[in-house]
């Protein structure tokens, strides 16, 4: 009677330990699954936002967009203005450039602008910059852009597909180009 009751009262203990076991297995497994899944959620969302940016008590910049998304929390951080962007610069004279685009998604590591739709610069001495998509380098302050654009001022209007350039517009490199040019003979 004594082994029939051992051996009942193991069984017992068999099943309730099996049954603790996997119902932890699956809690577990669940919770191991949500912990390392691959989170790509934004950590914030903002409509009507407007950041003003600032260099030595002066502003250097405003920027106003629809709705901005920070994805900030990921190992590689960026940011998006979905809903496009404009950006009214400030140089220390308080000339003001702009520029305007249907989309933009600043990356924090590279510190490189990604402009998209519809990009339009346009600088305080008039110099007018178009296209689908400009990148802008921001530690380098540098454009490029492999997609066609329409460059204007008072002595050029050009067209042409790629280029590469400083912000000031006083080095670039262009691939195949159309348009006007005015050439100054140098007296010698």
């Amino acid at each position: 009677m004594i082994k029939v009751f051992i051996s009942i009262f193991k069984l017992l203990i068999i099943s309730l330990l099996t049954s603790v076991i996997y119902s932890c297995t699956s809690i577990s497994t669940q919770s191991l699954i949500d912990i390392n899944s691959l989170n790509e959620e934004p950590i914030g969302t903002a409509s009507d936002v407007r950041m003003v940016y600032t260099d030595s008590m002066r502003v250097s910049a405003i920027l106003i967009a629809k709705k901005h998304i920070d994805f900030t929390n990921l190992s590689f951080k960026y940011s998006e203005f979905p809903e496009g962007v404009k950006v009214t610069f400030f140089d220390k004279g308080n000339n003001q450039s702009e520029v305007t685009s249907d989309y933009a998604i600043i990356y924090d590591a590279t510190n490189i602008v990604d402009l998209r739709g519809n990009v339009v610069l346009k600088s305080n001495t008039g110099t007018e910059l178009i296209s689908d998509q400009i990148f802008w380098d921001s530690s380098n302050n540098w454009i490029f852009t492999e997609h066609p654009f329409e460059y204007k001022d008072e002595d050029f209007q050009i067209s042409a597909i790629r280029l590469d350039t400083n912000k000031e517009f006083s080095k670039f490199m262009t691939g195949k180009l159309t348009g006007t040019i005015a050439v100054r003979d140098s007296v010698q």
